[in-house]
């Protein structure tokens, strides 16, 4: 069925459902992944019973101009480089070079914080950054506790100099792979490997020392390593079972605090099928309750060494406790310190347990090891701890024997927070590894393969040699970034189609400042920043490629004096949103050190927004004496 309508309700739809869209991912309520295949579904039913009609006939927002996107070569160039990064991350590569950065002698550390972050700034121009960020976490906490530094003056820079140097080639970041590729989607020229080099190395040195000088000393004291072990205020989610022998049977609740466990904060309360919730004044603690309560991991480590039966059952104990070949049964005291070992770990961005349920994952089953609380994004989860499903980011603290804990730090589903006393290994894969990905490089830099063969081959290399396996591919492969980008190209298409993009770029267009090229530069800029900061960089990027194109495209060619207009245009999108820097949602790596370095939503503010105004500033003077606007 298909009805002719007025072409501008294709243009007001667009509108209205990339506003909408834009809501769902500030909000995050719903998936990314069911929003985008909402949006996307939306489209294709408004394009086959509405017909946008061109100029030949044909049908522009049909199901194939709208679902190319999701064959687009970059997407797939995208896919094969987040399978090369996790080869990297299989076969230690990059750790074995950050090792070297490491010296033995303790007074050097600080330089090997700094040769470090150097080494992330260069190497993430040339492959995703979210392993060189795995990679570098655990080693800039030993350095900085090694200094008698805070962690967190460290793992923000760590994640900002990863950020910066994704925006100085082609490959350094998916954003600037995406742009160019919906440049080519609405029938323009592709953007070549080191095209944006010299103005993205600018933006690059100066926002590093910016991060290497101001950052540090804008970031607070959160807890270090060290005194987290002894002590940490940040609040779990725990789970606690009230059996006829519980200490906690009997007693009264004043102010959502017991008065025997004064560290105890209620949070919910289950009683049979009912929850009970806030206020607790009064409530009496019953047999057969279950209390879920926020506590410190200090709270947490007394109780299950004082009444180990409030965090653990008579199953799990005996269970964690005969781990390893022997017989469960009675425990001795110093058997039972070495079996009650507390650590942090933080689930990974491509972890297989993101989405699934603690009760799903079943840790004590399959790694030996208990969950006694979660801690997500600095915030406490008001829900029960089996139920609770699992995201990237999020902080567990769990318990177990020595052995199965430190197991986990080859597990790539995990990223142990704790320290670890054994040295890093330099597995005999990394030469290989290191081998394909600088020749997948060098091909497609000089132009030899394009830049999706280069990529899909190299990673077929890393699956050939060994350096992982074909289950371990398939799990990096990131279905938010597949289904994100193939919905958003398709806004994108029908934001152009129907008219939508220029009407936004005449808006622009008619602003009083905006009246050169220059000015409408940093006007976009500084739009496109800000939006990257609250949608993810990956979407902000597609959806303001059109608009942007829209506007060089609106533009008197008197003004320009020459000027390719679009391509400067594109790389101010490209430069704009990388600039993720004023919130932990707007990338990847910021979402990444948010547990380890006890980060607030604040704290990304008070670095962030400075750098971002700086690389604003910086960029017009680039604009104006480098492309001579």
């Amino acid at each position: 069925m298909s009805i002719l309508i007025d072409p501008s309700i294709h243009m007001w739809f667009a509108l209205l459902l990339t506003g909408a869209a834009i809501v769902a991912f500030i909000r995050e309520k719903i998936p990314i992944e069911v929003t985008s295949i909402a949006v996307l579904t939306a489209l294709m039913l408004f394009g086959q019973v509405f017909p946008l009609l061109g100029k030949n006939g044909e049908n522009m927002v049909d199901p194939y101009a709208l679902l190319a996107g999701f064959s687009n070569p970059s997407l797939i160039a995208v896919l094969a480089l987040l399978v090369m990064g996790q080869a990297m991350i299989q076969s230690d590569a990059l750790r074995a070079v950050t090792t070297l950065l490491t010296f033995k002698d303790k007074r050097k550390s600080w330089l090997s914080i700094i040769l470090i972050l150097v080494f992330v700034l260069v190497v993430s121009a040339f492959m995703n950054n979210t392993p060189l960020v795995i990679i570098a976490i655990p080693l800039l906490q030993v350095l900085a506790n090694t200094v008698g530094m805070s962690q967190s003056r460290v793992l923000i820079p760590l994640s900002y100099v990863a950020i910066l140097g994704g925006m100085t080639t082609l490959i350094g970041s998916s954003t600037n792979l995406l742009v160019s590729s919906t440049m080519v989607e609405l029938g323009y020229d592709p953007i070549g490997f080191f095209d944006f080099v010299i103005p993205g190395s600018i933006l690059a040195i100066v926002g590093f020392v910016y991060v290497l000088v101001f950052v540090p000393r804008l970031m607070p004291d959160r807890a270090t390593m060290a005194r987290d072990l002894m002590g940490s205020k940040k609040e779990f989610v725990a789970e606690l079972d009230v059996d006829d022998e519980s200490a906690l049977l009997g007693l009264v609740c004043i102010d959502g605090r017991f008065p025997e466990f004064p560290d105890l904060n209620i949070k919910l309360v289950q009683r049979g099928g009912q929850l009970i919730l806030p206020p607790f004044d009064g409530y009496s603690v019953e047999q057969g309750d279950t209390l879920i309560v926020a506590a410190t991991r200090d709270t947490l480590m007394a109780m299950l060494s004082k009444f180990p039966g409030f965090l653990l059952s008579e199953e799990e104990a005996q269970f964690i406790d005969s781990k390893g070949g022997e017989e469960a049964g009675p425990v001795s005291e110093t058997r039972n310190a070495e079996t009650r070992v507390l650590a942090e770990i933080m689930i990974t961005p491509a972890s297989r347990m993101i989405d699934m349920s603690l009760d799903h994952v079943n840790f004590h089953r399959q790694f030996g090891t208990i969950v006694l609380g979660i801690q997500r994004r600095a915030k406490v989860v008001r829900r029960r701890l089996g139920r609770i499903r699992l995201e990237a980011g999020d902080v567990l603290l769990i318990t177990g024997r020595r052995a199965a804990v430190d197991s986990l730090r080859y597990n790539p589903d995990f990223i142990v927070l704790s320290g670890s006393k054994r040295d890093l290994p330099v597995p005999g894969k990394a030469p290989i590894a290191f081998g394909v990905f600088f020749v997948t490089i060098a091909l497609a830099a000089t132009g030899v393969l394009s830049i999706p063969v280069a990529a899909v081959t190299g990673s077929a290399m890393m699956i050939a040699t060994g350096c992982l396996n074909i289950r371990q591919a398939t799990r990096a492969i990131d279905r938010k970034i597949f289904l994100l980008v193939g919905s958003m190209l398709a806004l994108g298409t029908a934001l152009q189609a129907s008219g939508g993009a220029l009407y936004i770029a005449n808006l622009i267009i008619d602003l009083p400042f905006t009246n050169t090229p220059l000015t409408m530069l940093a006007a976009l800029f500084l739009l496109v920043a800000l939006a990257t900061n609250i949608l993810s960089n990956n979407a902000c990027a597609i959806l303001f490629t059109p608009i942007s194109l829209s506007l060089a495209a609106s533009l008197d060619p008197a003004l320009s004096g020459g000027k390719d207009l679009t391509m400067i245009f594109a790389y101010t999108v490209i430069f704009a949103a990388n600039c993720s820097f004023a919130s932990p949602i707007g990338y990847q790596t910021n979402l990444l050190v948010m547990g380890p370095g006890h980060y607030r939503f604040r704290d990304y503010l008070r670095g962030g927004v400075p750098l971002v105004l700086i690389l604003w500033v910086t960029y017009i003077f680039i604009a104006q004496f480098y492309f001579g606007l």
